[in-house]
């Protein structure tokens, strides 16, 4: 190998886990037994890995009784409870794909998920924190059964205790769905025998991402991707079973089910799962209350719970490490994770949902210099190159696209091979890369630097927000005449969503409010600009700023953006 040359290759050690996800949860079962894996303190719920092992063969054969088979894909929206861990784990057994959904998709969004993964089973919580989701369900219900928008749903599993109506999809409650698997000698040969179809490269998890043009892609995660990061990641933190992790982050995103979940499973560890949604004050209280030692986050995660330990003067007993992901965490930031938290070290990790999602990662080893300006060095089994625009590996030390190989990778995406084949390319040699859309550069050591992106991404709290699907919608509003959607930098999330606008002539100019209303009402409340540019206004300009062939400048909108909201007084912002 050209050392060189920005490519480098993760370690051959430890050997990768080549079983079906059912094969660890009885070796779990078997090796962890009566030692806690789950607790859930909002619910009042803690689980061992031998009851894991029983309720995830009770939810598997739930699923074969309502008539699933190989290849069926189930989706899931709720908090994080007690019941995601079952359905996902369940569905794994007998090889039906378990679909993530967000939580903060509107009716219509959660609508076109289901349609585009063909779930036939959808498990939905009727509340996440106060937010009432009885309209998600009717939604997904229809008038008649079966719903003309979804043919492939069959039946919806309600987690809470409300009534639905006749007429539409079946809404059966959770403790009814599962009493169906409870049957032992009548279900038990049929569950073994859906087992020992499952393999290690089927699919177990479909994930939805999103180009740059915002169209949602459903990336196919198998067993042997999952597994094996969430081993090289809970290796990372040198998890072990006397960790107790707190896992605030949502079980829709790689970041809580694979980096928390898997990761804590795999090790034989606990995990504390706070509340349904992000909620501080309850993050603190299971860091306390469970004595965790290692905590994961987002960094707005992070600062908020400093403020709270700040006030309070509260300071973990046995925390040693933490996890963080989804934007960069600063010197200072670590300084005082270091200093009220009393953690020592933290980790970075960088990845991307279509590799399951970490590819590189810090080490507890690293120095304080490569571990807050770097994503670490690659994970094992797998390898990373930066390439230019014709696709030739750079110069370590020089700038371009990265690519990732390995066991990572997705399968593709769900029904999608154009789309694959767009990201997912062989090179001369016949070694499949993932191209990232990322800008990166690495060094001389083997570490990775994620300079900027070449799409043209917004990262909300780690949440990923792509500017296409809001300037459509803004573009629907009748005083609008032309949109443009950046990121703009903010202190608490990193960046939050900036748009500029042009007027519609003769219209009158709608307020901020309304903007924000009016894109939240059909995409969600994290997509709701924050600052708002119209084309006019003093330190605006009267025009895009644009190139030759007439596409914006966006990185031009995001300089005037930031220079503005850095001259704003605090109380002129949203």
């Amino acid at each position: 190998m050209d050392f060189n040359l920005a490519l480098v290759c993760g370690p051959k050690e430890p050997q990768l886990w080549l079983k079906r996800m059912g094969a660890l949860i009885d070796d779990r079962a078997v090796q962890s037994g009566d030692r806690t894996a789950v607790v859930f303190p909002w619910q009042s719920v803690r689980l061992s890995y031998s009851q894991l092992a029983d309720r995830s063969k009770i939810m598997a054969k739930a699923m074969l009784k309502m008539g699933l088979q190989h290849g069926d894909c189930v989706g899931i929206m709720a908090g994080n409870c007690y019941q995601y861990i079952e359905v996902f784990l369940g569905g794994a057994r007998i090889g039906c794909p378990v679909v993530v959904l967000n939580n903060t998709y509107t009716p219509a969004e959660l609508e076109n998920a289901v349609s585009r993964s063909s779930c036939k089973l959808i498990f939905h919580a009727t509340n996440i924190g106060s937010r009432n989701l009885h309209g998600h369900i009717e939604a997904l219900r229809g008038r008649h059964y079966p719903n003309p928008a979804l043919p492939d749903l069959r039946r919806i599993v309600s987690l809470g205790l409300e009534t639905f109506q006749d007429g539409g999809i079946e809404v059966q409650l959770y403790n009814a769905f599962t009493s169906n698997g409870l049957s032992e000698s009548e279900n038990n040969s049929s569950l073994e025998q859906a087992e020992s179809r499952v393999i290690p490269e089927d699919v177990v998890n479909l994930q939805f991402t999103s180009g740059t043009t915002g169209s949602p892609k459903a990336a196919m995660l198998t067993h042997t991707n999952l597994i094996n990061n969430a081993q090289f990641v809970g290796r990372a933190m040198r998890l072990t079973p006397e960790d107790v992790v707190c896992c605030p982050p949502p079980m829709f995103h790689c970041f809580g089910l694979v980096m928390g979940f898997l990761a804590s499973y795999f090790h034989g560890s606990s995990i504390v799962f706070p509340s349904d949604y992000f909620n501080v004050d309850k993050v603190v209280d299971a860091i306390l209350k469970e004595d965790a030692t290692v905590l994961l986050g987002v960094p707005t995660m992070y600062m908020a719970g400093l403020e709270v330990m700040a006030k309070t003067g509260q300071r973990p007993r046995r925390l040693r490490t933490g996890l963080a992901s989804g934007s960069p965490v600063s010197q200072d930031l670590m300084n005082q994770i270091r200093t009220t938290m009393g953690v020592e070290k933290m980790l970075i990790a960088y990845g991307m949902t279509e590799t399951s999602p970490v590819s590189f990662i810090t080490s507890l080893d690293d120095c304080d210099q490569k571990g807050t300006t770097t994503v670490g060095r690659v994970l094992p089994h797998a390898a990373a190159k930066v390439i230019d625009a014709v696709g030739n590996i750079v110069p370590r030390g020089q700038r371009g696209e990265l690519c990732t190989s390995g066991f990572l990778l997705q399968k593709g995406y769900w029904r999608n091979e154009e789309k694959t084949k767009e990201v997912m390319r062989k090179d001369e040699n016949g070694v499949l890369w993932m191209h990232t859309g990322d800008e990166a550069m690495i060094d001389a050591e083997g570490y990775a630097h994620i300079t900027g992106r070449i799409k043209d991404l917004i990262i909300r709290g780690g949440e990923n927000i792509f500017p296409r699907e809001i300037e459509e919608r803004l573009m629907t509003h009748a005083s609008i005449f032309e949109a443009s959607v950046v990121g703009i930098k903010d202190e608490r999330y990193g960046e939050v969503v900036g748009c500029f606008l042009k007027l519609s002539e003769g219209c009158q100019r709608p307020t901020e409010q309304e903007i924000m209303q009016f894109v939240s009402e059909k995409l969600g409340r994290h997509k709701a600009p924050k600052h708002i540019f119209w084309l006019g206004d003093a330190g605006v300009g009267e025009e895009f700023p644009k190139t030759g062939s007439g596409k914006h400048q966006k990185h031009v909108m995001r300089d005037i953006g930031n220079r503005l909201v850095g001259m704003a007084p605090v109380k002129a912002r949203l």
